[in-house]
């Protein structure tokens, strides 16, 4: 994967530089360019068509075409010459980490799906309708779809965006990022949005405080990190702040970055009939928007998960506005400590603002502010602002940590994530509010040979109205099963709702409506599920 997808995006991204002739020195942000300029050709391409094997090869041509064209591997050659000994080392760290199995729920759930849907079919109209969680369709996921069918099959792609933020760390010499390396490792297995998010919201805040006046440049790559991670919100209101009000740009800087958040959007209501996923927020009344009930427990669910589904939501209804806060911050298990850190990061933060009397910094804390409140409005969870805990860090130790003690946090924190993750019982034993414990693994030999994956592909076919459909069987999620796949937990919901899923038109790519469902269905709905009720746990519980 490496071998291919460096040298090719590095070589896109010599076009695109040779395009936007103003354009920021270094391998790794000619890479980014690369990354940028594919990922919003595919988005557009994906409406039309799926994004198969076709697709991919075309895009490796074009790229190690210019690779060489361009004479990019001249810098790569002058790169590794000078950065030999902590490229490799640490690259074969990375790679090492990102060989173990898949962990993250939302790697079956989620992220394997819709690039199955992305490169078989492409972005699919109301796909919502058929599983509310297809509705998202990251550009993120776009671009891994992309290069799923020859370059990188097992869905590995974060280890090429570790591995590009290395290129940028050793390039910059900023040896504070060296530090973060081991947490990210945990997002390596699968193709986790956080990871970019992160890195590419470090990368901009460090151009940023290396004075980089090129905003269009980089409030056009803040808004596709909000398109990859809509959490991320505070990255492009930094970026507009600090292009005005710093920088006293004009508003023509606006324009690329504003292309992409129309693409955005426009992508949001194609899939999911919304503006913003999971909002319900500007109903255009369009005919494959999803069911109001499905989107209302999607809420619901949402507000529990706050919680860490301790609470019911109609406790949670009662709560006062003390409660809400006090039961949030002290909730059982590990998230209680997240939480604490959380607030305590913010007033530290705050204190910093007042103490260094920056007006960049003032900005920044502000953005980040903006969306915390956001994200606390909303739901909650920890993963929706484990993003902040890097910016603050990164803020607070910018200009103090040297080479030597950055390179020794790192190696021992790298030790620790290694006995993290290779034995999964003592972190089951001694963190067992640590729930995603419980899916881990741990180390196998063959990993060494190619990166460890888990396969099923065991499901029955059934049919609804127009609908013939698969469910996967002896799991919860269809990570593996043929399309169209339905989870049980969804069918289930589905029936809950009265309702189901059906073909827009004739083919899948012509997209999915919902409609509500005769007695005659859903009995036969009933018999469907019943085959699943042993080995399904949601489907016994809602019972």
């Amino acid at each position: 994967m490496l071998i291919l997808l460096l040298p090719t995006l590095a070589g896109l991204g010599a076009i695109f530089k040779n395009i936007f002739r103003s354009f920021p020195r270094g391998i790794a942000l000619q890479i980014i360019a690369g990354i940028f300029f594919t990922t919003i050709t595919w988005t557009i391409l994906a409406f039309f068509i799926p994004l198969n094997i076709y697709v991919e090869i075309g895009t490796l041509i074009i790229g190690i075409t210019a690779f060489f064209y361009f004479k990019v591997y001249l810098q790569f050659w002058n790169f590794i010459s000078k950065n030999s000994l902590l490229f490799l080392s640490i690259s074969l760290l990375i790679i090492f980490f990102g060989s173990y199995y898949p962990f993250i729920l939302d790697h079956f759930g989620y992220y394997v799906p819709t690039v199955k849907w992305l490169s078989e079919v492409g972005l699919v109209q109301g796909i919502s309708n058929l599983d509310l969680l297809l509705g998202q369709n990251s550009f993120w996921h776009i671009f891994q779809a992309g290069f799923s069918n020859l370059s990188d099959p097992f869905l590995r792609i974060n280890v090429l965006m570790l591995i590009i933020y290395l290129i940028y760390v050793l390039e910059k010499k900023s040896w504070i990022h060296l530090v973060l390396f081991p947490l990210l490792f945990l997002f390596l297995q699968s193709p986790s949005t956080d990871l970019p998010a992160i890195v590419f919201s470090l990368i901009i805040l460090n151009e940023v405080f290396l004075e980089n006046k090129n905003s269009e440049f980089l409030f056009a790559l803040s808004v596709f990190v909000f398109a990859i991670k809509p959490t991320m919100i505070w990255l492009p209101i930094f970026i507009f702040f600090y292009s005005f009000l710093i920088l006293k740009s004009n508003y023509k800087v606006l324009f690329v970055g504003t292309a992409v958040l129309l693409l955005f959007i426009f992508k949001n209501i194609w899939t999911f009939g919304f503006p913003i996923f999971p909002v319900q927020f500007v109903d255009l009344g369009l005919s494959w928007k999803p069911n109001a009930e499905l989107l209302q427990n999607s809420s619901e669910m949402a507000m529990m998960k706050t919680f860490d589904m301790q609470y019911s939501f109609e406790e949670i209804q009662q709560f006062s506005k003390f409660d809400y806060i006090k039961n949030w911050l002290f909730i059982n298990g590990i998230k209680s400590v997240i939480h604490l850190l959380f607030v305590l990061s913010l007033i530290v933060f705050l204190v910093f603002a007042f103490i260094k009397k920056s007006k960049l910094i003032w900005i920044l804390f502000i953005s980040i502010l903006i969306k915390s409140i956001v994200v606390l409005l909303f739901s909650a969870q920890y993963r929706f602002f484990f993003d902040v805990f890097f910016v603050v860090f990164f803020v607070l130790f910018y200009q103090i940590l040297s080479k030597k003690l950055a390179l020794l946090i790192f190696s021992l924190s790298s030790i620790f994530i290694g006995a993290f993750l290779s034995f999964p019982n003592l972190v089951t034993t001694y963190l067992p509010s640590f729930k995603l414990g419980n899916f881990m693994t741990g180390f196998t030999k063959t990993q060494f040979v190619k990166p460890a994956a888990f396969a099923l592909n065991k499901y029955n076919t059934h049919q609804i109205g127009n609908l013939k459909f698969n469910v996967v069987d002896g799991y919860i999620f269809s990570f593996d099963t043929t399309l169209p796949a339905i989870s049980p937990q969804f069918i289930q919901e589905d029936l809950d709702a009265g309702i189901f899923p059906q073909l827009k038109g004739e083919t899948l790519k012509d997209g999915f409506i919902w409609r509500k469902i005769t007695e005659e269905e859903k009995i036969k709905i009933e018999v469907i599920l019943e085959q699943y009720s042993k080995t399904i746990p949601a489907i016994n519980d809602s019972k």
